[in-house]
């Protein structure tokens, strides 16, 4: 049977909370192997490891703060994820980041705290989960102002161009490919055509972006395979090969 990771999903949310166990039973039937669960800020870490404790092996948890969660309390919160990967071993640094959709009132604190939180995943050999919305540019910038042949990660929810996803390879960075690109209007099929499968990431994004014949309603790590299909059709290779390729890049990424 074909296994396949799910490379980012966010199963400790209280959109799962009615169905939860069910969520995680259609989670395998689907042949998803694995699941890495990324953080949010302090209100989501008893529900994360919670979720990991009752499904190990099955979901890997990151420790990070979100760039929606910068806000005034952004101290505290990085003390948080501090004193979490001192103590334990986590998949990654993540999700970390900029988002410059919402609200820019906090935008010179995003930046900061990004480099901050980039630094600690160098210091613990970790690698990073990057949310970039409407900030691609200013996070291929750190990033490369950061890199020094240790720096390893994803950038998650990848909806960029040909000459972002290039210079995201060149950096040694992944591309996490969700349920947009099954969108009827998505560009990314066209990106990806350029794309070594080796320098993809299949997720979700668990509850949000959910992808055909779903979008609109909650997403689960069980669409997984949905969103391989695709990318095999782009890839004009088998949907075995996707899953053994992105799951062997996953494996490699988070090494655990």
């Amino acid at each position: 049977m074909m296994t396949f990771v799910d490379s980012h999903a966010h199963l400790y949310l209280e959109e799962f909370a009615e169905d939860r166990e069910a969520v995680m039973e259609r989670v395998q039937q689907a042949g998803v192997s694995r699941v890495y669960l990324p953080h949010i800020d302090s209100g989501t870490t008893a529900a994360l490891l919670s979720l990991e404790t009752r499904f190990p092996g099955v979901v890997v948890p990151m420790m990070g703060l979100h760039p929606c969660s910068v806000n005034e309390r952004v101290e505290q919160e990085l003390q948080n994820v501090e004193q979490w990967l001192a103590r334990r071993r986590f998949a990654a640094v993540g999700e970390i980041g900029l988002d410059f959709h919402w609200d820019l009132s906090f935008k010179e604190q995003q930046i900061e705290t990004f480099s901050r939180q980039i630094d600690w995943a160098l210091a613990y050999d970790l690698p990073i989960v990057i949310h970039s919305r409407d900030s691609t540019p200013e996070c291929l910038d750190i990033v490369k102002s950061k890199q020094n042949g240790r720096l390893r990660g994803v950038f998650h929810c990848f909806s960029g161009t040909e000459q972002e996803a290039a210079e995201m390879a060149e950096l040694g960075f992944y591309l996490g490919i969700g349920g947009v690109v099954t969108f009827k209007n998505s560009r990314l099929p066209e990106v990806l055509a350029g794309v070594p499968l080796s320098r993809i990431l299949l997720e979700t994004d668990a509850p949000y972006l959910a992808p055909v014949p779903y979008r609109g309603k909650r997403n689960e790590s069980a669409y997984i395979p949905l969103i391989a299909a695709k990318i095999a059709d782009i890839k004009q290779v088998s949907v075995a090969q996707v899953a053994e390729v992105t799951s062997a890049n996953a494996r490699a990424l988070f090494a655990l």
